[in-house]
């Protein structure tokens, strides 16, 4: 997929997006939060495509659908087309002249996820939902971080990028929303 059609669907899910939580509740500010987030990784990636910058452009993207579709599946946002998956195809190849920008971020992103996984754990009691999900999102950060290395093996480093991208959206999202305890390297989430 390339990265204008990600960015399209991003946004234009994103366009019909609610908040479902009542207004003056904590989840209601929680899910305003999330909104945001997504909103303003969709803004930075049509900033970073619009100023020449095709690898920012490509992991604010899917770094936005990570803190969208966590909202959804938290219960927080809903839309028609919230769903919409962007996993339909291989991203795009960038241009060779942004090979070692994306050999960096693609390093450096595999990285920060590792880091953010093993510096959370699940804030809610055992005996809860929320430590269920809390589970289910490490078990995506998980997923996504093998997804990336497997892409990374083959020299896919655009589509590697987009895993570790989009799992540290929903991870990120997750500490946001109350369901992690940062026990390091606080300064790598949002709160």
């Amino acid at each position: 997929m390339k990265i204008t059609e990600c960015h399209e669907l991003l946004s234009d899910a994103l366009s019909g997006t609610r908040i479902t939580c009542p207004e003056n509740t904590p989840l209601n500010r929680v899910a305003s939060s999330i909104f945001v987030m997504a909103r303003a990784y969709e803004s930075d990636s049509a900033i970073f495509y619009a100023s020449g910058n095709p690898v920012n452009a490509l992991a604010g993207c899917w770094y936005g659908f990570g803190w969208l579709h966590f909202g959804v599946s938290f219960g927080l946002l809903t839309g028609n087309k919230c769903n919409s998956c962007p996993f339909l195809g291989r991203s795009e190849l960038l241009d060779t002249r942004f090979r070692q920008a994306l050999e960096e971020k693609e390093y450096r992103y595999a990285r920060l996820l590792v880091t953010a996984s093993s510096s959370v754990e699940p804030a809610p009691d055992p005996a809860t939902t929320g430590y269920d999900f809390s589970c289910r999102v490490l078990a995506i950060t998980d997923l996504y971080t093998k997804m990336g290395r497997r892409y990374s093996q083959t020299g896919a480093l655009e589509d590697a990028l987009a895993c570790y991208s989009y799992g540290h959206g929903w991870l990120d999202a997750a500490v946001t929303a109350g369901l992690f305890r940062v026990i390091a390297e606080r300064d790598i989430f949002t709160v």
